[in-house]
């Protein structure tokens, strides 16, 4: 009989949509640079680190945060405000 190998592989484990928005919200109401550190412990429930970085991976590349060597920063803005700040520049150019 012949020995088979069996090639075990490692399955990533996917972050589901609730932590991503957890993420989210944790980052657009700092409305500064945080620290994975300081994002960690600001999180309502614990992430496990390599999750953690799987979503800021995926909300970096969405451009909704940018990392930099002093953290992590919100940077997306959602159109409804995009289009008051459109607003309020075209009616203060008015005057």
């Amino acid at each position: 009989m012949q020995t088979q190998t069996i090639i075990k592989e490692t399955v990533k484990h996917s972050p589901t949509l609730n932590t991503v928005l957890m993420v989210e919200q944790v980052l657009k109401d700092a409305e500064e640079v945080m620290t994975i550190a300081d994002l960690k412990r600001k999180l309502p429930k614990q992430v496990m680190h390599q999750t953690l970085l799987q979503i800021l991976d995926y909300l970096q590349m969405s451009g909704k945060i940018v990392i930099g060597t002093k953290g992590v920063l919100w940077v997306f803005t959602e159109r409804k405000e995009l289009d008051a700040l459109m607003q309020r520049g075209l009616e203060e150019g008015m005057h």
